[in-house]
């Protein structure tokens, strides 16, 4: 029997109506099947949403991750801490998807070893902040605000200056949290040429 027979025979047996099974034994099989599948798959996704997946690589374990160690977002007086899915990927679920999806062309970069040392890490440093700073920019820096709200911001107990350029911007909404906080949680990268906000 060659290839092409067997294709056809496997296409023939899920085209075709079944002689020996239910209805509603086909729907209930289908109903588990779906559900396995969607087990299997919301269990993926949610082990590749954590800190211990996101620094498997060497590439992050020793370049931002071992940044993150030395900023408040890591350790602080109230024990809080920030890990990589809380600042990078969305907790809503549909953004949540497509930022997997768009993360899908980082693995190509590890890959094929595009920012496998440090060196080529540095090298493309700007240009994957630059896409980070972008990307936060458009989603009104959400995922900064699922922890740092403004409304429940206490502008008096913060310094005086803080306090009234949180007041003039946040108020008016012109600015996000990432125009003026690049740099909090990572060392930035070469910034020459870049007006600072």
């Amino acid at each position: 029997m060659t290839w092409r027979d067997r294709i056809l025979g496997i296409w023939r047996l899920f085209n075709s109506p079944s002689r020996h099974h239910s209805l509603m034994f086909l729907t209930l099989g289908g109903f588990i099947a779906g559900i396995v599948f969607w087990g299997a798959f919301n269990t993926t996704l949610e082990a590749t949403n954590t800190e211990t997946f996101c620094t498997s690589c060497h590439e992050m374990k020793n370049n931002v991750f071992a940044e993150l160690k030395s900023t408040i977002h890591y350790s602080n007086r109230s024990g809080v801490r920030a890990t990589c899915p809380d600042c990078h990927v969305p907790h809503q679920w549909t953004s949540k998807i497509a930022r997997k999806m768009q993360a899908s062309k980082e693995v190509w970069g590890k890959l094929f070893g595009t920012i496998d040392t440090r060196e080529k890490f540095l090298n493309h440093r700007r240009e994957l902040a630059e896409h980070e700073w972008a990307r936060l920019k458009a989603n009104d820096s959400l995922e900064c605000r699922n922890c740092d709200n403004y409304s429940s911001m206490d502008i008096t107990r913060q310094s005086p200056r803080a306090g009234a350029i949180h007041e003039r911007h946040l108020l008016s909404g012109d600015k996000t949290c990432i125009d003026c906080h690049k740099g909090i949680a990572h060392q930035l990268p070469d910034m020459a040429g870049v007006p600072q906000g």
